[in-house]
């Protein structure tokens, strides 16, 4: 069995929601945050809007009254101002206050939705596709002005309202006035446009731009400084960076150009449609002094009203309706990846994991870094895999702990398909650690105990695990022991050597009692052979069921999967396996291996030497 859909749903994950559905989820996303304050906001912005839309028909009525000595028509135009000037100030501060409310509110529920959809993604494609990489860049830098999405929607259906109540009073005067729309159609267009041309400009330079800021980031902190001083390489960084940044922002910057001709001569057509419009009235139908008032204030205002409601729907375009597909991309990729499993992880293992014809290449490469691999590891057994740089170890692990989908093939849990398992459930039956670990900067129980959430403060759990790993030296030397804070850059924080980095991410990853699963992915390069040897030891025996180990006994047939460059460690494995040249070239026992004679033997042999 292939799996050749998946290879096919990774097309689609490349494309992008359309934009009016995107926006509609934002909107659903915002009302579920807070459905009261989303309502009052949305209605003070259409009530802040009438008062000001009104002063060109009470500045006629004013007029009107004036020459015609009316006095009751002067008295209630010049209320109906007062009231308007008065309104518009009271509205727009309530508006802005509630909307300020709103806005805090829903900003916490954007942020932790985003980095919540990051974090249940059942891969890690997403960290390590380029073209992913620049929409998720993009998606960071927008998340935190999403929350100006609701408000200038807002603000844009206030302007409408503002446009349509300026629009009926032109066609009051007279229906021709309504090409002042026609005229004013360019805008809208080049306003909608506009910001779109510029994203995309954006984004095609997004791997530039993040260069940018690496190479800034490389030459301004300090886990850097030491080797960027050493090596003098500061300047060239420097040069980089600018040189990058540049070619970002010279296609940028001549979309930006580009668009703003266009846009200014469109302006250009409405400012002359405006002045024609004033003569029209004045000169062509003889009106009075109040109708050519109301079109002199009517007609300033709605070219001021087109300008900000264009303005707010280029920002909608460029900012909200970009930043809300992307948000529902990422919604629609964290949801697919997962919904084909529909069966339970196993509470043991009996028969062990197998994969069948498995072969992988990286997304965006035609390479496979593994290839027809066939493999059992069988329940309550110690693996060892082993072979050159390159040969596809880390993959193989990638592939177990289902950070990745197989190109083709399929890897089988007691007989069932991973692929069939939610993520979430089988990495929950999963532990260990990895050579490229993170430094978890809080208290030293914290960075321990996040490797089981559910005992994140079950102080006798991490100290456990701490002896499991050896790091009870580490815990000995801080400061506070457990409750130290680690990392120099917060308060009381301590800084703590890679290896005692090393030796917390072991025990990170010893705090599951029960795992199914334990990988070991060269997590101990910084220890010596001896201490890692003895470490092994510990993990190989708990494997089989020695309750002395340390560990609880293992009567549920745990899989110990370990990668190590150091063969006098390896060897205590129950079944070894050599991978050279993405295939497995050989598998067997170290007797076994040896006594073969063939590229494991050799490797051995070359170690032992160097040793010796």
């Amino acid at each position: 069995m292939t799996s050749s859909s998946e290879s096919g749903d990774r097309l689609v994950h490349d494309d992008m929601p359309p934009a009016l559905s995107s926006m509609w989820r934002a909107l659903k996303r915002g009302y579920e945050a807070e459905p009261l304050l989303l309502v009052v906001a949305f209605a003070l912005s259409l009530l802040a809007a009438l008062p000001d839309a009104l002063l060109a028909l009470w500045l006629k009525l004013l007029a009107d009254g004036l020459l015609a000595g009316e006095g009751g028509l002067v008295v209630a135009a010049s209320v109906g101002l007062g009231v308007s000037a008065a309104a518009t100030w009271f509205l727009r501060v309530v508006s802005d206050r509630t909307q300020r409310r709103f806005r805090d509110r829903v900003t916490i529920a954007l942020e932790s939705h985003v980095a919540r959809l990051q974090a249940s993604v059942a891969t890690i494609e997403h960290h390590e596709r380029p073209e992913y990489l620049d929409r998720l860049a993009v998606l960071r830098d927008q998340v935190f002005v999403l929350d100006h999405m609701y408000m200038s929607l807002f603000t844009t259906c206030g302007w409408i309202l503002r446009l349509g109540v300026t629009v009926s009073l032109l066609v009051w005067i007279h229906w021709g006035l309504l090409l002042l729309l026609v005229f004013a159609l360019p805008t809208v267009l080049t306003s909608s446009w506009r910001p779109g041309v510029e994203r995309v400009a954006e984004e095609k330079g997004a791997s530039a731009d993040r260069l940018a800021r690496h190479l800034f980031l490389t030459a301004t902190t300090a886990p850097p400084g030491k080797e960027v001083r050493v090596t003098g390489v500061g300047r060239r960084l420097v040069d980089q960076r600018r040189a990058a940044w540049d070619r970002w922002y010279g296609p940028v910057s001549l979309a930006r150009w580009g668009s703003a001709w266009w846009h200014s001569l469109a302006w250009a057509v409405f400012g002359g449609a405006y002045v024609g419009s004033i003569v029209f009235v004045s000169a062509g139908l003889g009106a009075g002094p109040g109708n050519v008032l109301l079109v002199l204030a009517a007609g300033a205002r709605l070219s001021a009203y087109l300008g900000a409601t264009v303005g707010e729907i280029g920002f909608l375009r460029g900012i909200w309706l970009d930043g809300s597909r992307r948000m529902a991309w990422l919604e629609d990729y964290a949801d697919s990846l997962d919904e084909s499993a529909d069966l339970p992880v196993p509470d043991e293992l009996k028969d062990g994991i197998r994969l069948e014809g498995v072969s992988f290449a990286y997304p965006g490469t035609d390479r496979e870094v593994l290839q027809d691999v066939d493999l059992h590891l069988p329940a309550g057994s110690v693996v060892a895999i082993v072979g050159e740089n390159g040969a596809g170890k880390t993959t193989l692990v990638k592939l177990l702990c289902k950070l990745y989908p197989p190109t083709r093939g399929r890897v089988l849990v007691d007989g069932v398909e991973l692929a069939r398992m939610p993520a979430e459930e089988w990495r929950g039956r999963l532990a260990g650690a990895f050579q490229d670990f993170f430094r978890f900067e809080f208290q030293a129980r914290r960075t321990v105990g996040v490797g089981d959430v559910v005992r994140l403060d079950d102080g006798p759990a991490v100290e456990t695990a701490v002896g499991r790993a050896g790091a009870e030296d580490v815990i000995e030397h801080l400061t506070r022991g457990l409750e130290t804070q680690l990392g120099p850059s917060w308060p009381e924080g301590v800084e703590v050597s890679f290896g005692q980095w090393q030796k917390l991410a072991l025990a990170r990853g010893f705090m599951r009692d029960h795992p199914l699963l334990l990988v070991l992915d060269e997590p101990t390069a910084a220890l010596d052979a001896e201490t890692e040897h003895a470490l092994f030891e510990r993990y190989a025996a708990a494997t089989r069921g020695d309750a002395k180990a340390g560990f609880d006994g293992s009567p549920d047939g745990r899989i110990t999967v370990l990668v190590s460059h150091r063969f006098s460690t390896v060897r205590m494995a129950d079944r070894i396996v050599v991978l050279d040249g993405a295939r497995v070239a050989e598998v067997g026992t170290h007797d076994e291996l040896m006594a073969r004679g063939g590229q494991y033997a050799e490797l051995y042999d070359i170690q032992a030497t160097a040793y010796r």
